[in-house]
């Protein structure tokens, strides 16, 4: 479930960023143009909110935020699944070279000790997002059902109409043959206003999308953007369709209209927002004022605004383009192998948080002869280590007097002393995989209390900056382990 949640709340920030970019060329662009464009423009977040990946194009405007995203698949990413533990501790170790999972000696229970409170904080959030979502669909489910009980003795007019005294407000209802259903006492200029405009609306579909948009507000209640976005697209929804009426009728019918409006939404339907249709049932104020602005776009103004929304949907839609990556000529920056700004960036308390500590141990110097095997992660009881996992392919520049040289294991094992807060030892595993060996493992560890009484003081002091930490690595250089223990 908690997979679920971060999906659901990745999607969200993307779409939320497209509702920003819609509402401001909504305000900006569209202000005096027929309320369709705004309306066909909300599509956009429909779309990023069920597609969950999509292409990339240079015209993309998330580029400005510049999002990650696998590149191959095409997913944005803000909020890693990697924050969470997966089942039986399976973990990476961040470094690209290393494809495979390696099972840790961890027993189930241990994820409830976990030190990584996002373990917690994720799982309750999730609880919580899936009651809330439950909550809002009964509560419609319920007020669907009690609609129909309403206006279950309605009277056939004709055709699809219905007419009942139960509601104040005409109401298209039904997913597979809508009903129209109307109150009774209307006068005949009314109940053609009436008509008009809730047959535009079951002419464009607009009794499913409406629904469909508030199941997906449901999946995102938690984001505010989300519901003011529904709130406007609806708005616009209801001035499209007003616009449509009054082309049907003529310019001179708008102020019948509009009168007809302002009687008729005086009292609602009682119907939930994410259900059928009801005339009159969004700002009345704002529709009489466009009702009577509203003026039959000329086919220019209309030829530009399929333009716009076609570059803005398209801009929505996309991904931008990953960054380059860096030049050979501009390398990341490193001291003596150490790639300062990833160790500081990955600093974490908890050796629990397996992402943090992967990125850690992926911007520690690498020999060459090894290859990543993952690690495992010992978080059940104190002292808590990490064991990074490593096979030998080939024995030239490892092996020194007829062992393997474990120095840089050591230094690199005191500077993740220094950026983990809470681990007790780090254990460097080797398995000979050269041929000539094969099988034969060699170990290094490296516990805190060596490295506090090696330099004199607590290490974690050196994780401050980054002088500090060129300083660490400055004496570790000038070090001999040679006599270390294994």
């Amino acid at each position: 479930m908690t997979g679920l949640f971060l999906f659901i709340v990745n999607t969200s920030i993307t779409a939320s960023y497209v509702a920003l970019a819609v509402m401001l060329a909504r305000w900006l662009l569209l202000r005096r143009a027929p309320k369709i464009f705004s309306y066909i423009l909300w599509s956009a977040v429909a779309i990023r909110l069920v597609l969950p990946v999509s292409f990339t194009a240079s015209w993309s405007l998330l580029r400005l935020v510049q999002p990650s995203y696998d590149a191959g698949t095409g997913y944005i990413q803000y909020v890693s699944q990697d924050m969470v533990f997966v089942n039986n501790h399976l973990v990476t170790d961040g470094i690209r070279e290393i494809g495979q999972l390696v099972h840790s000696s961890l027993s189930a229970s241990s994820w409830a000790s976990s030190v990584n409170p996002w373990t917690f904080i994720l799982g309750a959030a999730s609880f919580v997002w899936i009651a809330g979502a439950a909550a809002l669909l009964l509560y419609s489910v319920i007020s669907y059902m009690k609609f129909a009980a309403k206006v279950r003795t309605a009277t056939l007019v004709r055709e699809n109409i219905f007419e009942t005294d139960q509601i104040s407000t005409p109401v298209v209802y039904g997913w597979i043959k809508p009903k129209i259903y109307v109150p009774t006492g209307l006068s005949e200029e009314q109940q053609l206003c009436i008509l008009l405009h809730e047959r535009t609306h079951i002419a464009r579909r607009d009794y499913l999308i409406k629904p469909f948009a508030f199941l997906l507000v449901i999946l995102h209640w938690f984001n505010p953007l989300m519901w003011l976005a529904y709130s406007l697209m609806s708005k616009d929804m209801e001035m499209s369709c007003d616009e449509s009426v009054i082309d049907q009728m003529g310019t001179q019918k708008k102020r019948s209209y509009s009168n007809a409006l302002l009687s008729l939404s005086l009292k609602r339907s009682g119907f939930s927002a994410g259900s059928p249709l009801a005339f009159g049932e969004s700002d009345i104020k704002a529709r009489i004022r466009n009702v009577l602005s509203y003026r039959k776009p000329t086919s220019r103004m209309t030829a530009c605004a399929i333009i716009v929304i076609a570059a803005l949907v398209a801009g929505c839609v996309a991904n931008p383009e990953p960054l380059p990556p860096s030049s050979p000529l501009s390398p990341q920056p490193s001291y003596h192998g150490y790639q300062l700004d990833k160790l500081l960036e990955h600093k974490t308390l908890y050796v629990g948080n397996h992402v943090k500590v992967g990125g850690l141990i992926s911007a520690t110097p690498k020999l060459a002869g090894l290859e990543g095997k993952g690690m495992a992660l010992q978080t059940t009881e104190q002292p808590y280590g990490v064991t990074v996992y490593y096979a030998m392919k080939d024995s030239a520049g490892l092996m020194k007097e007829g062992a393997i040289n474990g120095e840089t294991f050591y230094r690199n094992a005191i500077v993740l002393l220094s950026l983990i807060d809470n681990v007790g030892s780090i254990t460097y595993s080797i398995v000979d995989e050269t041929g000539y060996d094969d099988g034969t493992e060699y170990s290094f560890t490296f516990t805190r209390q060596q490295a506090d009484q090696l330099l004199g003081q607590d290490v974690r002091q050196y994780a401050a900056d980054e002088a500090s930490l060129r300083q660490l690595i400055d004496r570790l250089e000038r070090m001999s382990f040679h006599e270390t223990a294994m």
